[in-house]
């Protein structure tokens, strides 16, 4: 009504919901005003992980992968956590401040990787096994993360696995790249691997990292292990077709760190683009490139100017889980972190 009358729109009043998500405000100065007179106004403090938007990482009090972020939230003098990332991090964030209000800026944020296994899959599969040891990695729900011995993150997942007596049977869920990527360093062959994937990470294939590192040979290679090419940049190295030294299988926090030792101009990326943001930062001097430039999560993506702006406006969404769901879930991320290594998340 008021853009009929010629009146000015407020950014609030230009908020427009749609099926992919808010839109109709652009990050612009007067955007990141607001923003930070809200967060403010609300005592909140504002996460947002490496694959969210460069305008969402840049307003952001705190940029990282969602275990290191949710530890973040913990340790906040805010009373208000807004998650700028997808559903199964703000509750894992909840997990770990429970007393804290937890917001996520579009409840409808999901994550194809933590949707591969639901609470009822897990009784299933551990009726099947049941004196099996079960490992799941941080990207499950809290329903999940409350039936599970021990978590694990793609960076400390080996030691996780490790530290089990070998003649227990080992439950790895949900990611199947990632299990086989840890079964391939352990030896472990008692490791049942469940069959789940992230669409994006699996959608970066071996033909792509091979071409890639066929047209750029003096550049380094960043892999995700829960990329589906995982496997074909370690045959890369291990054939003698691309040097071992400059393939290093990272979690997205070990990405940030090779980053600022990379030895070569050039390095190719294979994970969700947004990562490609906090890279160029750490290290600008150095070309990042992604190995599938399409590799962007249409989740990920749904916490927008627009979305972040209605989430400290009308205070939504706001995350839940129920406090024995909370504390079970609590004790699988304890035990990972006290066996010395707590990874630096997915």
């Amino acid at each position: 009504m008021a853009a009929a009358t010629g009146a000015t729109l407020t950014l609030t009043e230009r908020i427009a919901d749609g099926p992919s998500g808010f839109t109709g405000v652009d990050a612009s100065p007067e955007w990141a005003a607001e923003i930070k007179r809200l967060a403010r106004e609300r005592n909140a403090t504002i996460l947002a992980h490496n694959y969210q938007l460069p305008e969402i990482q840049d307003i952001a009090d705190h940029v990282g992968d969602s275990l290191a972020l949710s530890r973040i939230a913990a340790e906040a003098p805010e009373d208000t956590i807004v998650f700028c990332g997808v559903h199964f991090m703000a509750e894992t964030a909840k997990i770990l401040s429970p007393e804290k209000t937890v917001l996520i800026p579009d409840q409808r944020a999901g994550c194809s990787l933590a949707d591969s296994i639901t609470a009822e899959d897990l009784r299933a599969w551990k009726a099947e096994f049941p004196d099996a040891v079960v490992v799941s990695y941080v990207n499950t729900t809290a329903a999940v993360k409350a039936l599970t011995d021990i978590c694990c993150t793609s960076s400390n997942a080996v030691d996780v696995v490790a530290s089990i007596d070998p003649d227990r049977e080992v439950l790895f869920l949900p990611d199947q790249f990632l299990g086989a990527h840890v079964k391939r360093i352990t030896g472990r062959e008692n490791m049942h691997i469940w069959m789940g994937e992230c669409h994006v990470h699996a959608g970066i294939n071996g033909d792509e990292l091979n071409e890639q590192a066929r047209t750029h040979p003096d550049a380094e290679l960043f892999v995700h292990p829960e990329c589906g090419c995982a496997t074909s940049a370690l045959y890369l190295a291990g054939a003698g077709e691309f040097p071992a030294d400059r393939v290093h299988i990272l979690s997205t926090g070990g990405m940030i760190d090779a980053a600022k030792a990379a030895k070569s101009n050039q390095v190719l990326v294979a994970t969700e683009v947004g990562m490609l943001h906090q890279l160029r930062k750490a290290a600008p001097g150095i070309d990042f490139q992604a190995v599938n430039d399409r590799a962007s999560c249409q989740y990920m993506k749904m916490i927008t100017p627009a979305a972040l702006l209605r989430c400290l406006v009308e205070n939504r969404d706001e995350v839940h889980v129920d406090l024995e769901t909370a504390a079970l879930a609590r004790n699988s991320v304890q035990r990972m972190i006290e066996i010395g290594n707590p990874g630096g998340g997915e």
